[in-house]
């Protein structure tokens, strides 16, 4: 692979973190906001069971695939110097997708009630399942800004602009906090419904659409069904919509088998997954969404190699998750008291939440890697075959998310997606690997063993001289819990740096000489 497309790699990596460190940090604080005014309580409980039928619309016209699917066609037309003719296909998906969405918007605002009963048969308290009903349906119309504003994304991505893109999560976050502080008083918990309404429109769709135009964006009217790239894209599209990803089982499953749960518990799963998700968000998702216009080309010009190449270096590098997973496992209690332990955010609700959070960090490293792997099929523009893998091991996985619930509750259903998302992105990954022949995947599975293994005798030794060293700060304090969380951070990142050199984990010494290098200049 030639070092400019390593550049622009590196380039929109960059920028994609820096986006994505900052929507997961402002989200952070939204979940703070939210814990600030409603707790752990059922009225959160409910305002999270709000998002499920939006979640499952998004999915079905596939709005977070769109750069998947949209980019390899549109990519093609402009290698081809034929742009004209990829904006007409632009307009007939956005038109036709559009206008469907628009059409399950209006029936699931109808039906709204009995859709909520269905997906969270758990409820029974009639308040909290009345507000769940009402939130759903201010959620609703907010799925349409995502559709579009993902299309007017898959754009700018095509044409290597990502400042404008990285600016959604950003705007969507902000959002909600200013609907939820704005409304609270009037609204309560229903507040940061309209803030997504609100954070959707600016963010997703809004600025979206001034970025798509500044790229060159040409809009028709025009509904042509028979054209053989919007079949092409039907083609792409639908065994996603129709699939069950592990991100969207998630979601989902999280929100159905948690209305069996207590109060708080949906609400504490939220948060505990928020936490994670930003170290996924930052390293995974970024990574994933600069690389794959990149691996798209490397697959268009059947340059499978580097595409390998460009993949297992990836992953290795995705490593680094895991030993920062055992430190947040570490530092679970003082994490979450830092971050939500204020207003109705209780110290029960902290030792409850903080329960659940090591759970869900297992599965950290897999569900990063899992946004990497999956690119690698997408980027062939074989959407079919990990939709239906994904699908079934999804439903594979219900009966351990059932037993999880039954022994141990919360913490149970958080250990079943943990094992769930592992099992499936070590397979799916073996599955690449026989069909692309790629010949490197030792390497990455070296890598992983070694940091793994190192990363756990780390975190056996912090959590001991947590717990019976530092016996004198009082850990139930912002400032106690603070001070533990820098002493244990520096223990760990000093353990960390000496394993990289002492075992030869050559992408630790790396990043380092890359610092030592800028520090330097």
């Amino acid at each position: 692979m030639s070092k400019l497309i390593y550049r622009k790699v590196g380039v929109a990596s960059i920028i994609m973190m820096i986006s994505v460190f900052l929507s997961r940090f402002i989200g952070l604080i939204r979940e703070m906001v939210i814990a600030y005014i409603g707790g752990a309580k059922a009225s959160v409980d409910a305002y999270q069971i709000s998002f499920i039928i939006p979640e499952i619309l998004n999915h079905v016209v596939a709005s977070g695939f769109l750069s998947i699917t949209f980019i390899p066609i549109f990519a093609k037309y402009l290698a081809e110097n034929k742009e004209e003719e990829g904006w007409k296909v632009f307009s007939i998906i956005l038109n036709t997708m559009g206008l469907i969405l628009i059409i399950f918007i209006f029936f699931s605002c109808i039906f709204s009630s009995h859709l909520v009963e269905l997906l969270a048969p758990g409820l029974s308290d009639n308040n909290i399942k009345a507000s769940a009903i009402r939130m759903t349906t201010i959620i609703l119309p907010a799925q349409f800004f995502f559709f579009a504003g993902s299309l007017f994304m898959a754009v700018q991505f095509a044409k290597e602009k990502f400042v404008i893109p990285a600016t959604a999560p950003l705007l969507y976050n902000l959002g909600i906090i200013l609907g939820g502080v704005a409304l609270a008083s009037s609204f309560g918990i229903e507040g940061f419904s309209w803030g997504v309404l609100f954070g959707a429109f600016v963010g997703n769709f809004l600025i979206q659409w001034i970025g798509a135009k500044k790229a060159g964006m040409k809009y028709y009217f025009i509904f042509d069904l028979k054209h053989p790239d919007f079949k092409k894209y039907l083609k792409l599209t639908i065994p996603l919509t129709i699939g069950l990803t592990m991100t969207f089982s998630t979601e989902v499953f999280l929100r159905f088998f948690g209305s069996y749960l207590s109060e708080g518990s949906i609400a504490s799963l939220i948060y505990s997954l928020r936490i994670m998700m930003m170290l996924v968000g930052f390293l995974g998702q970024a990574v994933g969404t600069a690389s794959f216009p990149f691996m798209a080309r490397l697959a268009a010009e059947n340059k499978i190699d580097e595409m390998n190449k460009l993949l297992n270096t990836t992953l290795r590098y995705l490593t680094f998750i895991i030993p920062i997973s055992v430190l947040i496992m570490v530092l679970r209690h003082e994490i979450v008291l830092i971050l939500f332990e204020r207003g109705k955010f209780n110290s029960s609700a902290t030792n409850f939440t903080s329960g659940i959070l090591p759970f869900l960090m297992i599965g950290a490293f897999a569900f990063s890697a899992q946004t990497i792997v999956v690119r690698g099929y997408y980027a062939m523009q074989n959407t079919l075959f990990p939709s239906i893998f994904g699908t079934i091991a999804v439903l594979v996985s219900l009966p351990l998310y059932v037993l999880g619930v039954k022994l141990m509750a919360a913490k149970g259903l958080a250990f079943a997606i943990s094992i769930s998302v592992t099992f499936q992105v070590f397979l799916l990954f073996a599955i690449w690997n026989h069909r692309s022949k790629n010949s490197e995947t030792m390497t990455v599975y070296k890598s992983i063993i070694k940091i793994s293994l190192i990363s756990l005798f780390i975190g056996v030794f912090l959590e001991f001289f947590k717990n019976y060293i530092i016996l004198k700060i009082n850990p139930f304090s912002f400032t106690g819990s603070f001070i533990i969380s820098s002493i244990i951070s520096l223990i760990f990142f000093i353990f960390l740096l000496m394993s990289s050199y002492v075992f030869h984990i050559n992408e630790i010494s790396e990043v380092l000489k890359r610092l030592i290098k800028k520090v330097h200049l």
